[in-house]
């Protein structure tokens, strides 16, 4: 199969010549077989050269995967002509057994509860022209033990006197105490926008509503990007006081609060109606308490025209210049990455993997997003003639030029 040996050449300077001998065994048995992606269901479909002993001594290297997948989407998935959005998002993976590095207990949004798991954090590059996601770095989330309780502090003797303390100053609270999940992101951020400055020009980080909060956008705003999330349902927002200072006192900063279903009728921006629903989409430059500067928010609004029944999202920006269409757009390219999560998943062996060592869990996961970007790559060809070919058709390929070899060989 040389098409994946020449893609495979990019990665030469990071991988030693044994490794990539490995590494393209590997990647032949994935796309060829149709069983369960673990080390012996591997073995079983590699070529000469591809034992049970040659994938475990791989799946025990230390790689530098962030560097591998930043190489080779550089190499074959990058196009200079087109804008990138930056996605980050989680993806947890359900796991039995009590020996496996960074098992604990998430949350699982299929099953709505926490279950027995492990959880990668991943950020990914979406073409905005091409609408495609590509995983550019992975990282597992390992869980601190839990801190033992610490005894509350005394109580103050005696009542202190009324009024503020004597040479007491106002203080601006600009900067943030980042939770222990914000940090390891904001860690793995400035790393990634680092190893590709002078490639990708970013502007935006997209995240989902979990990120919607004043820490999350306060450390995207530190990196010299903006933040596009979604805020609560029931978010307090306010516009911006515009009446005359009347003191003596504080200037009042906020005016009157927005009701994200009675909308000022001077913030409609869109109406649309289509099977009976009415969508209307409000902008609007807005002041939330939590935030110290003010949000671009859009709000989308539908009616359902026989019944009345109403239902609204919040979306927000750092950026007070973006538009409407492009917020909605952007937030949208957001579940692309959901899709690499599901080629993982499904295809790739992200699910099936039963290493339990550090080195091992990590090259397992990383190997199933590397062949997110491999498979994309070897897709490409194959859609221009065929937009509907799909991963099983290129597994189904691979398969059968397998059997036209080893019948060849008899």
């Amino acid at each position: 199969m040389p098409e994946i040996l020449a893609l495979l050449q990019s990665l030469v300077p990071l991988l030693s010549r044994t490794t990539l001998h490995q590494l393209s065994c590997i990647v032949q048995a994935m796309l060829s077989t149709t069983s369960r992606i673990t080390m012996l269901g591997l073995s079983r479909w590699t070529e000469t050269g591809g034992s049970y002993r040659t994938i475990q001594r791989f799946y025990h290297q230390a790689l530098d995967w962030a560097m591998v997948h930043w190489t080779f989407f550089k190499a074959s998935l990058w196009n200079s002509t087109t804008d990138y959005l930056l996605i980050a998002d989680e993806v947890v993976v359900e796991k039995a057994g009590h020996d496996t590095f960074g098992l604990a207990r998430f949350f699982s949004s299929l099953r709505q509860r926490p279950v027995p798991a492990l959880a990668f954090f991943a950020f990914s590059l979406v073409n905005i022209q091409d609408r495609q996601s590509s995983p550019i770095q992975v990282t597992q989330i390992v869980k601190d033990p839990l801190p033992a309780k610490a005894t509350p502090p005394a109580a103050p003797k005696g009542k202190r006197s009324v009024g503020r303390p004597k040479g007491s100053k106002n203080k601006t609270n600009s900067s943030v105490v980042l939770n222990a999940e914000l940090l390891r992101i904001q860690t793995m951020l400035q790393t990634l926008l680092q190893r590709i400055s002078g490639y990708v020009s970013l502007r935006y980080l997209v995240m989902d509503g979990h990120f919607g909060n004043y820490p999350s956008a306060w450390m995207t705003r530190q990196a010299g990007l903006h933040l596009i999330s979604k805020l609560r349902s029931d978010a307090a927002l306010f516009e911006p006081f515009t009446g005359k200072y009347q003191g003596p006192g504080r200037p009042t900063k906020y005016g009157a609060k927005i009701q994200a279903r009675q909308m000022n009728q001077k913030y409609l921006k869109e109406t649309t109606t289509a099977e009976g629903v009415r969508t209307d989409i409000y902008q609007a430059q807005v002041l939330n308490k939590e935030f110290l500067f003010p949000l671009n928010v859009v709000i989308i609004l539908k009616t359902h025209l026989t019944t009345q029944a109403q239902s609204h999202v919040i979306l927000f920006s750092t950026d007070l210049e973006l538009n409407f269409t492009k917020m909605i757009d952007f937030y949208s390219l957001r579940f692309q990455i959901e899709f690499n999560f599901r080629d993982a998943k499904q295809y790739w062996g992200l699910d099936d993997f039963m290493n339990v060592e550090q080195t091992a869990v990590t090259t397992a996961a990383n190997l199933a997003f590397f062949m997110v970007n491999l498979s994309q790559r070897l897709l490409a060809p194959k859609r221009c003639s065929n937009p509907d070919y799909s991963v099983l058709d290129l597994k189904a390929h691979y398969h059968g030029c397998r059997y036209i070899a080893e019948t060849i060989k008899l």
